[in-house]
C-alpha cells in the first residue's frame, strides 16, 4: 500500500497528463477553509508549480519529461466505420507517431513506480491529424483543474518543508472527489513494460453518427497480450531505468505489440464533465480498431505536441473543464521546450 509520502509522487505523476479555466467572479466570498481547492487555475499556474516540484528542465516537456518515441499503425474496425462518421475511420490504415512516457515532470523519473503515459498522433489524409493522450490510470485526480492545482501546490509545500503529509490528507478530506483515483491506485504496482498495461483517455469526447446525435465516449487501449504489473521483488531489484530497454527487447522478440482501441459509450445521465468519476461498468463497449507498435527509439516524436484537443473531423471534446487547460499547458510547454527553456 502506498505511504502518505509516496502517494504524493504517484498522484502528481499520474495526473499531470490531464491538465484554463478563468477565475471565479470577484464578488465570490473569500476562501475560508485553508484546505479548499484554489478558486481559479490557469495553464501558467501549472507550469509554475511543476517548476517548483521538478526544478528547471530546459529542453524537456514540462509533463511526461521522460519518454521514448515509437511508431506504428492504426487499422479501424468495420464497426467503427459503420457507427461513426469521421475521416479517422475512413482510412484502410493510418501511420502513427507515438511516445511512451513516465508521468510527471522529472526527466530522471524512477521507472519502477508511477503511472505511464502514451501520446499518439494519427496521420490522416490531406495532412490532417488526430491526437490522443492517455495514462495507465482511468481517473483524474480531481473533478476540475482547481482541485488538481491544489494537490500540486500542497505537494510543493511539503517538498519545501513548508507543510506536512498531514496537510495533504486534510486537503483530500476537503476535496472528496479526489479520493477515487487514490483508491483505484492503492495496491497496484506499475506496469512491467510500457506495452503491458491498459491506457485510458480519462476525458469524454463526442463522435458524430450518420443518423443520430453525437455519441459521448471515453476510450482505452488494451494490450492483446494482456496486462502485467511489476512484482514487489522487481520494484526493489530493478534499476530506476529499464522501460526503454524492455520495449526494444519486446519488439525484437515479437516484431510488434498490438492494442485494441476500445470506446465506452455513455448513456443519458453519465457525466461528461467530471474526469474523476467512472461511468457504470455495464456501459456498451465498441472495439474501434487496432493500434500496433512496430518500432521504437527514433526521435520523430520530439516535435509533436500530443494535444488531446486536436481531433479529427467528426470528433469533438466534451465539456470536461480539464481538457482546455491541458491544451494550453501543453502549448506553453512546447514553446518552452523548443526554446530550450
Amino acid at each position: 500500500m502506498l505511504t502518505r509520502v509516496s502517494f504524493i509522487a504517484a498522484a502528481v505523476a499520474a495526473a499531470f497528463a490531464t491538465l484554463s479555466v478563468g477565475a471565479i467572479a470577484a464578488d465570490q466570498p473569500a476562501q475560508v477553509n485553508p484546505y479548499a481547492a484554489p478558486q481559479s487555475a490557469s495553464a501558467t499556474d501549472f507550469i509554475e508549480v511543476f517548476a517548483k516540484l521538478n526544478g528547471k528542465t530546459p529542453g524537456y516537456r514540462k509533463g511526461h519529461a521522460r519518454g521514448v518515441c515509437a511508431a506504428g499503425e492504426f487499422v479501424p474496425s468495420a464497426a467503427a466505420r459503420q457507427r461513426f462518421a469521421t475521416p479517422l475511420f475512413a482510412v484502410d490504415k493510418a501511420p502513427l507517431i507515438m511516445r511512451f512516457s513516465m508521468g510527471g515532470g522529472n526527466p530522471n523519473a524512477d521507472e519502477r513506480r508511477g503511472a505511464r503515459g502514451l501520446g499518439i498522433q494519427f496521420q490522416l489524409d490531406d495532412n490532417q491529424f488526430h491526437h490522443i493522450a492517455g495514462l495507465t490510470v482511468p481517473l483524474f485526480a480531481g473533478k476540475n483543474p482547481q482541485q488538481f492545482l491544489g494537490l500540486l501546490q500542497w505537494s510543493a509545500k511539503i517538498q519545501a518543508g513548508e507543510a506536512t503529509p498531514a496537510d495533504l490528507q486534510k486537503y483530500f478530506a476537503a476535496n472528496p472527489e479526489m479520493q477515487a483515483q487514490r483508491e483505484w491506485s492503492q495496491g497496484r504496482q506499475a506496469s512491467a513494460e510500457y506495452t503491458s498495461s491498459n491506457y485510458y483517455g480519462i476525458h469524454a469526447f463526442f463522435a458524430d453518427q450518420p443518423n443520430a446525435a453525437a455519441q459521448a465516449f471515453r476510450w482505452q487501449l488494451e494490450p492483446v497480450a494482456g496486462e502485467q504489473q511489476l512484482t514487489a521483488a522487481e520494484v526493489e531489484s530493478l534499476p530506476p531505468s529499464f522501460l526503454d530497454e524492455r520495449l526494444t527487447e519486446r519488439l525484437k522478440k515479437d516484431g510488434k505489440v498490438v492494442f485494441n482501441w476500445v470506446w465506452t459509450l455513455a448513456e443519458p445521465g453519465d457525466a461528461t464533465n467530471n474526469p474523476a468519476q467512472l461511468w457504470p461498468a455495464d456501459r456498451e463497449q465498441v472495439t474501434i480498431g487496432t493500434i500496433t507498435v512496430t518500432s521504437s527509439g527514433s526521435d520523430q516524436c520530439e516535435p509533436v505536441n500530443f494535444d488531446p484537443m486536436r481531433v479529427a473531423l467528426g470528433i469533438s471534446p466534451s465539456d470536461d473543464p480539464v481538457l482546455p487547460i491541458r491544451s494550453v499547458a501543453y502549448a506553453i510547454s512546447q514553446g518552452m521546450r523548443l526554446n530550450n527553456q
